[in-house]
């Protein structure tokens, strides 16, 4: 089990780790560390350190809390509305795709470049490093090199993909010494920039049992989710240049020449599936956190939970030590607590358990308070199959005794539906007289400062994924129905609707169903997305209608920050439809 001191040094490692990075706000500071990027990369313990910096990056600076990528990718996506109070005007603007402030995704654009400055300074020093006083001979220095050059190509993909997916087309800035006025490239030269990193990271990285990962190392890239990645990449790219392009393609074109085809990725999948080791929990609803209230409580906080028999697998991949051990989840966002004394606050804790909390209603348990943005949309509810175990393993209904929300108090927040998000939501209970939120009790970490307290991972790729992935680029409905038979639900003859269905209900809150409208051209179609369906919502008391607002001069992609395109002395230009 984490305790409160590990998570601590964790933070604060990291934090004075990213204060020697590419910060501008720190050039003309004094170098108290006594370390440079000339200087610094001499022992295995600078590599291993440097590598935690650019991890550091998937943790968004700043108080924007949109450039978070499950947050903003959530609201733009069709089955969650803005919310939020009267004064939470931002959450609305991004569900409704305006963007009055210019700079809304502007730290998601910085972190990028970001990481990939740190991913380019640990490829270009590691070639040139000695490290054989670390290691007892030169096969163990050359794997430990392999290893880390495969995490660092990857990272380098991973952060130009997280970018791409929101603004398109992005500056390719793959050494430490490419210009800052470097134009965006197009987006099939980005994407195969993307592919090229993400192959090379394949090709590094072993092929590792995931069950011998221990639970403190848990949390980095490998080769099985390089796998995955590449599939991700592909679909986004090939789906988004037919759909969206109107440019019919069944290839991505790479950097060095050739291309990343259908089989190539197909092949890649099977190996995956095949011999990665990852595999689907047996209950959906056990990868969440509410599954385990119960038994960390030891009593009954969650009655919808104990009457299902639910236990949690934890969140610390096979060899967890809260929980019956997590076999599916293969990469993740390793949330902490934030502390206001620390860098950036908010930081490394999970914002989307607090953004997305239920509003004004501080004393409920397990349900706790938040901001009360991304409520569900009913129709999205309504149409959901009864039988199917993830609708109520998904949705959180108000005012529902066995849900522990019988004493909801509506009208404390906008686009309210009586429909919340169960899979990432701020889980609290009691003890004695004092309420704390769940990671509070299982890590012992003793503020509890509800902003402050949720420690819950996002996942960022699941087992579930490559199933349905290989059976979209398959055509072969086994993987799908694997999928929906852990769901308590029968097999179905593949079609492209039936695996949009299972997307849809599998991977709802999840931050991934905004590209799948937009990879599919959906985003468009108003007979395949919720966003033309008006709903009646309360607005803080006061009834109302709601429709969602998605222009289709966007083309799917957000507004490259203003404050960019001005340090470009206009060398960026701003998307369509911004």
């Amino acid at each position: 089990m984490k305790t409160m001191k590990s998570i601590r040094f964790i933070v604060l490692a990291l934090s004075l780790l990213a204060m020697a990075g590419c910060d501008d706000s720190y050039i003309d500071m004094t170098n108290r560390f006594g370390s440079s990027t000339d200087t610094f990369y001499k022992t295995k313990a600078d590599y291993d350190a440097a590598l935690g910096g650019v991890y550091y990056t998937l943790y968004l600076a700043g108080g924007n809390v949109f450039g978070e990528e499950h947050i903003s990718a959530s609201l733009l996506d069709d089955v969650m509305l803005g919310g939020g109070g009267p004064d939470d005007q931002g959450a609305k603007n991004v569900d409704n795709f305006v963007d009055p402030n210019d700079d809304t995704y502007g730290d998601l654009w910085k972190e990028t470049y970001r990481g990939m400055f740190r991913a380019n300074n640990i490829i270009e020093r590691l070639a040139e490093t000695d490290l054989s006083e670390d290691f007892a001979n030169a096969e163990d220095e050359a794997a430990y090199k392999n290893q880390v050059l495969g995490e660092m190509y990857f990272m380098r993909g991973f952060l130009l993909f997280r970018g791409a997916k929101f603004f398109g087309g992005m500056p390719l800035m793959i050494t430490t010494s490419t210009p800052t006025t470097t134009p965006r490239a197009s987006f099939t030269e980005t994407f195969g920039q993307i592919a090229a990193d993400i192959k090379q990271a394949i090709e590094l990285l072993p092929e590792i049992d995931p069950a011998s990962i221990p639970e403190s190392e848990f949390g980095h890239t490998n080769h099985w989710v390089a796998q995955a990645y590449l599939a991700r990449v592909y679909l986004f790219y090939t789906g988004y240049m037919t759909n969206i392009e109107g440019q019919s393609t069944s290839e991505l074109p790479l950097p060095t020449g050739g291309s990343l085809t259908k089989q190539n990725v197909i092949d890649e999948l099977t190996d995956c599936v095949n011999n990665s080791g990852y595999e689907l929990q047996s209950d959906f609803r056990n990868l969440w956190p509410y599954s385990y209230v119960n038994t960390s409580a030891g009593t009954e906080k969650y009655p919808w939970a104990a009457d299902e028999g639910l236990q949690w697998a934890g969140q610390d991949g096979f060899n967890s030590t809260v929980g019956s051990g997590n076999k599916e989840v293969m990469f993740s966002l390793r949330y902490t607590f934030g502390n206001w004394q620390w860098v950036k606050g908010q930081r490394t804790t999970n914002r989307a358990s607090l953004f997305f909390g239920l509003r004004g209603n501080s004393s409920l348990q397990p349900f706790g308070e938040g901001w009360g943005w991304g409520t569900v949309h009913p129709d999205f509810f309504e149409q959901w199959n009864d039988d199917d175990e993830r609708k109520l393993g998904s949705v959180l209904r108000t005012n529902v005794a066995e849900e522990g929300t019988a004493g909801y108090v509506q009208d404390k927040g906008d686009n309210e539906t009586g429909l919340f998000n169960k899979k990432y939501m701020h889980l609290q209970y009691t003890v004695g007289p004092d309420m704390k939120g769940l990671f509070n009790y299982i890590y012992g970490w003793t503020d509890t400062d509800m902003q402050l307290r949720h420690a819950q991972d996002f996942y960022y790729m699941r087992f579930a994924d490559v199933l349905l992935m290989l059976s979209e680029l398959t055509e072969d409905a086994q993987y799908m129905n694997q999928v929906r038979n852990r769901a308590g639900l029968d097999d179905v003859v593949y079609s492209l609707d039936a695996l949009k269905q299972e997307r849809l209900h599998e991977f709802a809150f999840e931050g991934l169903r905004w590209f799948d409208l937009v990879r599919w051209g959906d985003v468009d179609d108003p007979a395949k997305n919720f966003y033309d369906n008006t709903v009646a919502v309360r607005n803080s008391g006061v009834p109302a209608s709601y429709k969602i607002n998605y222009p289709a001069a966007t083309k799917g992609l957000v507004s490259i920050p203003e404050s960019e395109i001005r340090l470009s002395n206009g060398v960026y230009k701003q998307n369509p439809g911004w």
